[in-house]
């Protein structure tokens, strides 16, 4: 059995694939399909969850991932890394053929990076830490220190928390604007003392300013969609105990 997926028109051609929390054999507050490794679950279901997702966009490919910090590394992975390593990153890039880049979220933004000419590929967790600490230049630069062109590359930004549905603090909204004062198109009003924050149109907009010509985002808001997705923030909100996380991968055939 394979697990449902969405996919990306910019990415075209490219195996790839956003997961979400359907297709998979977790139970209760985990289900169905969660891929955390970090996550209060059976490390059996876990496993049998990832094989359903890798199966399902490149079969017999090996995925690989890393020890997400909300940083701004990326790693590129190639022939002779140990692709079980996991070392502390927040994205990955390959033009190594058969193997599976996977990023794990539950309201941070997935990110998903081609060319298609040069045959390589990218995968970048996006929380608003690493998105201000600029993971996906980092993750655009090491794309083409692999032969990969800025202007050829595609992107695709995967299902994450929604603006309607990400409500921050004013120290929240300082940090970006003393990073930028434009950033202040990325908030919108909120109750006294808050705003509302599109993370998704703010990588976008990282995106663009580093070159990208082609970024496509989805849409889906991990948190509101609950049937759908895992939602880091909807379980503190709900008392759950633990949180699972989709995945998100792509590969080179």
């Amino acid at each position: 059995m394979t697990a449902p997926f969405v996919t990306a028109p910019s990415l075209d051609g490219i195996a790839h694939g956003f997961f979400g929390r359907r297709g998979g054999v977790s139970a209760g507050e985990l289900a169905s399909l969660n891929c955390g490794l970090g996550s209060n679950d059976d490390p059996a279901l876990i496993a049998e969850n990832r094989r359903r997702v890798a199966d399902a966009v490149l079969p017999g490919a090996a995925l690989t991932g890393v020890y997400q910090v909300h940083g701004h590394r990326c790693v590129i992975v190639d022939r002779d890394t140990d692709l079980g390593a996991r070392p502390e990153a927040d994205a990955l890039a390959t033009r190594t053929p058969g193997t599976l880049l996977g990023i794990l979220t539950a309201d941070c933004v997935p990110v998903l990076f081609a060319d298609a000419e040069a045959g390589v590929v990218g995968a970048a967790h996006a929380g608003w830490k690493g998105a201000l600490a600029g993971v996906t230049d980092a993750t655009l630069d090491a794309m083409e220190s692999l032969g990969a062109r800025r202007t050829d590359i595609a992107v695709a930004i995967g299902p994450c928390i929604a603006r309607a549905s990400y409500e921050v603090d004013e120290a929240f909204v300082e940090r970006f604007l003393a990073d930028d004062p434009a950033n202040e198109r990325f908030f919108a009003a909120g109750k006294p003392g808050h705003a509302m924050f599109d993370i998704a149109a703010y990588v976008a907009a990282r995106l663009a300013a580093a070159g990208v010509t082609r970024i496509a985002i989805g849409g889906q808001d991990t948190y509101a969609e609950g049937q759908d997705y895992f939602s880091y923030r909807r379980a503190c909100h709900k008392g759950e105990n633990s949180y699972g996380r989709q995945l998100s991968v792509i590969g080179l055939k």
